[in-house]
């Protein structure tokens, strides 16, 4: 049996060859280890870690030994049963549990399944914090108790309430429910469809719901971008809606279709979101140095500091925190708001964007035609990460025109465009990310690149 890929936030694998309840509990059981001096509540009582799935069938096999892992390990599992990925941040937060796991492959096939696991403060774990957990799986470490010690498992009546509360405090709900906006929601069958719904509904939207049960057998590829959305898109301007939105399958990531069914992009979301928050809450943003620069025209515009982090959704929060950021995000179409939570939330996205037609008294494309045209293209090439720094060397002596930084990588910046070179962290790759005002000249950026090789 192969190695499931493992990071620092988690790991994910094909089910029965890499991924097995026997692998779950190992790895379960070395967070339990890693986070043994916090393992008692703030309140004083044994700890409780926040447990849910994104639907797939796979999911409940795998929680049950998660949570007969922590029931060992004389911890109670708080069961959520089918849930989001940013719901399970905000129950950490609100049942003051020790740590929490999603069990989800995100955006892979269904053949695929995953573990990401989640600290005392409702995010994914920070990088120190998961490089201990992954020292512990590797050294086969756990933290079995006797049967006195026993944990157990809870469950929840109502999982996803205070989530939906927390993201309705955010924006003008009644301005919204005014509107009555037609909206088709594409969960395809994960876990975005429970709250979701009743997201919209609150918000009184006249909805119609794609994949709603949340039984991971996905009506189409589940990452969230043009080529898997074109049924989609179809749908959107043949019932004339004022929008679709679509989540990946735990529903942490939001792409957005416009009234004219065309697909504008997860990089759209988190710009969207900005448009929506920064006239009214201006202050510093943070982003991945991977997001587009759409996230820099907002932030110039409103005048407001933008800071980018290393990629990864824990490098976005880590920096969000330290400098006070009222928002942040990925271009993954991850929005982060700290008013609800430091997680990429799918819901955060959907009700700002509904806030901003709402004010604005207008339509989608409308907004996407004010933002200046960008292209992201992605790109890679063959190489050991060994070679990266002379291959850095090489790129930034080659473009003395362009400013150069290393936030996770190199990031070589001119005024209307941009070109990160990074390694993979599983592969022997290097990824090109470029993006200017056509797909011509990102990929130009990136043919460039490749030349110097």
């Amino acid at each position: 049996m192969s190695e499931p890929i493992i990071s620092v936030s988690g790991l994910r694998g094909l089910i029965g060859e890499q991924l097995t309840p026997v692998v779950a509990a190992r790895y379960v059981a070395a967070m339990v280890a890693a986070l043994q001096t916090s393992l008692t509540s703030t309140d004083g009582h044994r700890g409780k870690i926040v447990v849910a799935r994104d639907g797939r069938n796979s999911g409940q096999m795998l929680a049950r030994a998660v949570t007969a892992t922590i029931v060992a390990s004389g911890l109670d599992a708080i069961d959520l049963d089918v849930a989001s990925t940013p719901t399970v941040g905000v129950q950490i937060q609100q049942l003051k549990a020790v740590g929490g796991v999603q069990i989800s492959a995100s955006h892979n096939p269904k053949e695929y399944n995953g573990l990401k696991l989640f600290g005392p403060d409702g995010r994914v774990l920070t990088k120190s914090i998961g490089e201990r957990v992954l020292e512990a799986y590797r050294a086969g470490h756990s933290r079995w108790v006797g049967v006195d010690e026993l944990g157990q498992v809870e469950s929840m009546a109502d999982p996803h309430l205070e989530h939906m509360q927390r993201v309705l405090a955010t924006i003008d709900a009644p301005s919204i429910q005014q509107q009555h906006f037609k909206v088709l929601l594409d969960s395809n069958h994960g876990a975005g469809s429970l709250l979701g719904r009743r997201l919209l509904e609150a918000l009184g939207c006249e909805v119609t719901v794609l994949g709603e049960a949340p039984h991971g057998a996905f009506a189409h590829p589940p990452e969230p971008v043009a080529d898997n959305l074109q049924g989609v898109c179809a749908q959107v301007r043949a019932g004339g809606f004022k929008l679709g939105f679509c989540q990946d399958p735990d529903a942490d990531r939001l792409a957005v279709i416009d009234e004219l069914g065309n697909y504008i992009g997860e990089e759209m979301t988190l710009a969207l979101c900005l448009m929506q928050v920064l006239p009214q809450h201006p202050g510093t943003i943070v982003t991945n140095c991977a997001t587009s620069g759409l996230a820099r025209a907002l932030s110039l515009q409103y005048d407001c500091p933008l800071l980018q982090s290393a990629v990864g959704e824990a490098n976005v929060a880590d920096l969000m925190i330290a400098e006070g950021a009222v928002f942040g995000g990925e271009g993954n179409g991850g929005p982060i708001d700290p008013q609800v939570g430091y997680v990429r939330d799918s819901f955060v996205g959907m009700a700002r964007i509904l806030d901003l037609l709402s004010s604005r008294k207008t339509e989608i494309s409308h907004l996407v035609s004010e933002l200046p045209p960008l292209a992201i293209v992605k790109d890679k090439v063959t190489m050991e990460a060994s070679q990266l720094p002379e291959f850095w060397k090489r790129l930034t002596a080659a473009m003395t025109d362009a400013k150069a930084s290393q936030p996770d990588g190199l990031k070589l910046d001119w005024e209307d465009r941009w070109l990160l070179v990074r390694g993979s962290n599983t592969e022997p790759i290097v990824r090109l990310i470029a993006e200017a005002p056509s797909v011509a000249e990102a990929q130009a950026l990136c043919d460039r690149a490749k030349q110097l090789l």
